[in-house]
């Protein structure tokens, strides 16, 4: 079952927008068998489908991969990642790529700042946790006397980061910019540690 699947949603990559009979013919299996098939990959999110009219009579429905289904095959993002970073560092200096990178974080951190003049520390800690979530990072927020202190357990970018270290700039351009100033880690994945911290000082 599982390899019909496979072929049912390799089909759609390469022929999008296909027919439940165009499928049977591809993968060699009756329609009301595909139509299981698809009824199964629709509730997990890897195909979508759509009416589409062909002349008299009733539209007739056709199938395309999701974003997440488009995933499930093979893909050389990390290796294009690296290639691009390492073409910037040779054409870039340091001082340009720190600023590409702040931009690239001040983007991030964006949609957060609405009305950020008017929020607490605590309110702001909370915008950044969500951010980070939300761009792929494990967060936790611990609070002691003296200060939160931010970690980060995982890394999106960690495969990444690991020859390119400037990668760090992004999630400290966000923090900045939602606290209101710079502020560096305490420790760092990419420097001897097995996870990255962030100390903010109650009273700053």
């Amino acid at each position: 079952m599982k390899s019909t699947r496979q072929k049912i949603l390799r089909t759609l990559l390469a022929y999008p927008g296909s027919t439940i009979n165009e499928l049977a013919e591809a993968v060699g299996i009756n329609g009301i068998s595909v139509r299981h098939h698809l009824t199964a990959l629709e509730a997990d999110n890897l195909i979508t489908s759509t009416e589409e009219r062909h002349g008299v009579g009733r539209p007739r429905l056709v199938y395309s991969l999701t974003e997440e289904g488009v995933e499930e095959f093979p893909t050389n993002y990390l290796r294009l990642t690296q290639r691009i970073l390492s073409a910037l560092e040779d054409k870039l200096s340091s001082a340009e790529l720190d600023s590409l990178f702040e931009d690239i974080g001040a983007e991030i951190a964006e949609p957060y700042q609405k009305n950020l003049e008017k929020k607490s520390l605590e309110e702001r800690i909370n915008l950044i946790k969500s951010a980070m979530t939300d761009e792929g990072f494990i967060v936790e927020v611990e609070k002691n006397q003296e200060s939160y202190v931010l970690t980060s357990l995982s890394c999106p970018y960690y495969q990444v980061g690991l020859d390119h270290p400037i990668i760090c700039k992004l999630d400290q351009t966000v923090i900045g910019r939602l606290l209101g100033y710079e502020i560096k880690a305490d420790s760092c994945m990419f420097q001897d540690s097995d996870r990255c911290t962030f100390k903010i000082p109650i009273e700053k």
